[in-house]
């Protein structure tokens, strides 16, 4: 037996399992099992984190889809909307007209929209969904899930695609999302962050 042969397995068992997981993602039913203390389950699978118990959100960065630099921390002071999402993910285009419809609404409230594109090997396909989803927020393009990755186990980490999850003023995880979301499920989201004092 040659040697190669093993390592031809582990690739194949890790590609599987990658794929595995993309699909599970995508088809996420929303349910969290992360069970930290102050957790509450909302309706819709909406969970949250009551001010006192919030986690610090990871410093969140890289390259836009067009280009420019981007880094979450440059948006503390407001309540940044994060989008995980995938152009490969049909959840991902349902929810897209939604996200842009609330970033719109509340531009002029402090809100910041960020996506994260990720397991598109090509931005162009990635560039291509936000013209045809007329989004106009600006994504990292992060096609191995490096930043994904930077969300620690235990808090409001994204662990599904679609995820949205919701920062406060001060750059902590306060709501999250596994599943595509209507702008009234969005709104529900956001609006309670927002009517917190500065």
């Amino acid at each position: 037996m040659s040697g190669t042969h093993p390592r031809r397995l582990r690739l194949a068992a890790a590609l599987g399992a990658a794929a595995l997981l993309a699909l599970a993602g995508c088809s996420s039913s929303g349910s969290s099992s992360d069970g930290q203390a102050g957790f509450i389950a909302g309706k819709g699978g909406i969970d949250t984190a009551e001010a006192s118990v919030r986690k610090g959100a990871p410093d969140i960065s890289g390259v836009g889809l067009d280009g420019g630099n981007l880094k979450l921390s440059d948006y503390r002071g407001k309540v940044v909307v994060l989008n995980i999402w995938g152009s490969w993910c049909g959840p991902c285009r349902a929810e897209a007209k939604n996200l842009q419809e609330v970033y719109q609404a509340h531009q002029a409230d402090g809100v910041q929209f960020l996506g994260i594109n990720t397991r598109d090997t090509d931005p162009a396909n990635a560039v291509r969904f936000e013209q045809e989803k007329g989004i106009t927020f600006p994504s990292i393009y992060d096609p191995a899930g490096t930043e994904i990755l930077k969300f620690p186990k235990g808090t409001l980490n994204p662990s599904a695609i679609p995820t949205t999850i919701v920062v406060d003023r001060q750059g902590r995880l306060a709501a999250r999302s596994l599943h595509p979301l209507t702008t009234d499920d969005l709104e529900a989201m956001l609006k309670p962050v927002l009517a917190e004092q500065q």
